[in-house]
């Protein structure tokens, strides 16, 4: 075990009860500019908060080339209004390039390819110059994140992975939007309750939990950044 992931598992247990801005002070404190947060732009909240404790922070948003009108939109408020610095990545292949190499619409063939090379190898190159990233995940999110540590090891990508607000609810999330005014993307008042790519992204229905309109109808989950 090497020492960083020592101190991430301990960082995990130290950490599991304390308030989303200290789990954050605690990692802007201990790794400086090798710090950073990523954004979905579903929200800014986890952005929001990190510019609290460390002004200026980087904010990493993968731009996939499928986003809906939307996300974009808040990604440049995000960066016009918050004092963050936003670091856009882009995948090696345009979607027309992708779509000349492998044919149209991969996402609806092959998933797992698509994020992979839209999504996990940018973020990996993105990833290279930080020890550590934030992230939004939630606990009641999904069955597959009931167990997300507020501070855990990121072995495949062999850096500490933050999730601050691990522990919250929707009722949280919406709380800290009210008081501090944080940017929200629109899709989530128009009946998305998770905003991906626009191909692979449908609204929910009551009674599905958040991440159920993610590539409905295929039994994928999750995109791969989160195991």
């Amino acid at each position: 075990m090497t020492g960083l992931e020592q101190l991430a598992l301990d960082a995990g247990r130290e950490l599991e009860g304390a308030p989303a801005l200290e789990i954050l002070r605690w990692a802007a404190d201990t790794f400086g500019e090798r710090f950073c947060v990523t954004a979905s732009m579903a929200d800014a909240v986890v952005a929001h908060l990190a510019s609290r404790v460390r002004p200026g922070v980087d904010v990493v948003f993968l731009d996939t080339g499928y986003h809906f009108p939307e996300t974009i939109g808040t990604r440049d408020a995000v960066e016009a209004v918050m004092d963050v610095r936003v670091l856009t990545l882009t995948p090696r292949l345009s979607v027309a390039e992708q779509d000349a190499a492998h044919g149209p619409r991969l996402y609806e063939r092959d998933p797992d390819l698509c994020c992979r090379m839209r999504k996990v190898e940018p973020l990996a190159e993105g990833l290279a110059g930080y020890d550590a990233w934030a992230t939004g995940l939630r606990r009641d999110e999904s069955p597959t994140r009931a167990g997300t540590p507020v501070v855990g090891w990121d072995a495949r990508r062999g850096k500490v992975k933050v999730s601050p607000i691990a522990r919250w609810t929707e009722a949280d999330v919406d709380a800290y939007v009210a008081e501090h005014g944080v940017l929200v993307n629109p899709l989530l008042t128009d009946g998305y309750t998770s905003v991906g790519c626009a191909p692979c992204t449908r609204r929910t229905l009551a009674g599905e939990d958040a991440r159920a309109g993610r590539w409905s109808g295929t039994g994928k989950t999750e995109c791969g950044l989160h195991g």
